[in-house]
């Protein structure tokens, strides 16, 4: 909610802490998780689709991949190193993106439109469609969806799979495997869990942070400083969307250089870096508990 508010009034909340004590100050506590509803639908399916996509396209990339390095090796060519990574996470984060349209979608407008107080995640959904359409629901915001969800998915899986093979090479080495600790294998795994997934976290937030800036810009409500103020006439016609140009040149007016789109960054660095962190390390273990390997280890 912070975060978000901070992206479509950046005049008014400028900074996590005090974005944080005038919300709570204005509408209570409770507001603070406003949009908790297609938070948790969309991004429970969404994750399952990019964590199941990304796994089981990755392999069939991989193995394409070697073929293809086969016949490219007598031209010299190269198919190989982080590409199917990138392909597959391209794939993952296109999938998801297909759900969190409509989710992220209601879930904006319930935090930034006064017209969505108190409205729940099916209203929501049905207020959409009045307004716009059944098919614009599901489609309008793709592009601002794709530009923050594959970069996202991108820094996350790719950076924690390369992070944590790098880290199992470091320490498997002989000169580290003499310590005591870094013998203890299962410890190993824990470590490499933790510190890749940190890393991954990081990477995810800057990579589809300006596609996160986008998406806010693009499904916000009509209350910020009279910018979107709609007649009463108005208000009754289909909402024009506009373009992801048009939103990417919006954002940048504001501030006349990229700045624009790193608003909120910190809000995001607390909230998303701690959840893909603790995720990335839930999923890992839970992997491991079904008998396949650590990531990274193979």
């Amino acid at each position: 909610v912070v975060k978000t508010r901070m992206q479509s009034n950046p005049e008014k909340y400028k900074s996590l802490l005090p974005a944080t004590a005038t919300i709570i100050k204005e509408e209570g506590a409770g507001s603070l998780v406003k949009g908790l509803g297609p938070t948790l639908v969309g991004y429970g399916i969404e994750g399952a689709l990019k964590f199941g996509v990304y796994e089981i396209s990755k392999p069939i990339v991989v193995m394409a991949c070697k073929r293809a390095s086969e016949k490219m090796k007598t031209a010299g060519g190269y198919c190989g190193g982080p590409l199917p990574f990138l392909v597959a996470s391209i794939l993952g984060g296109a999938v998801a993106s297909l759900v969190l349209v409509p989710m992220e979608s209601v879930r904006i407008r319930m935090v930034t439109d006064p017209e969505f107080e108190g409205v729940g995640l099916m209203r929501g959904l049905k207020r959409l469609v009045e307004e716009a359409g059944l098919l614009q629901t599901l489609t309008v915001g793709m592009g601002a969806m794709l530009a923050k969800q594959v970069p996202y998915t991108f820094g996350k899986q790719v950076s924690f799979d390369v992070a944590a093979k790098s880290l199992y090479q470091t320490f498997n080495s002989p000169s580290r495997t003499a310590s005591s600790l870094l013998s203890n294998k299962q410890f190993v795994k824990w470590l490499v869990s933790v510190l890749a997934a940190m890393v991954a976290s990081v990477m995810a937030c800057l990579l589809s942070h300006p596609g996160d800036v986008i998406l806010t810009e693009t499904y916000k409500g009509h209350d910020d400083e009279g910018d979107n103020k709609q007649s009463a006439t108005a208000s009754s016609c289909k909402p024009h969307h506009r373009s992801l140009s048009e939103v990417s040149s919006s954002i940048y007016s504001r501030k006349g250089n990229l700045s624009g789109f790193f608003t909120g960054l910190q809000a995001r660095f607390v909230h998303v870096g701690m959840i893909i962190t603790s995720q990335l390390v839930i999923y890992d273990l839970v992997k491991q508990f079904l008998g396949l390997p650590a990531t990274g280890s193979h």
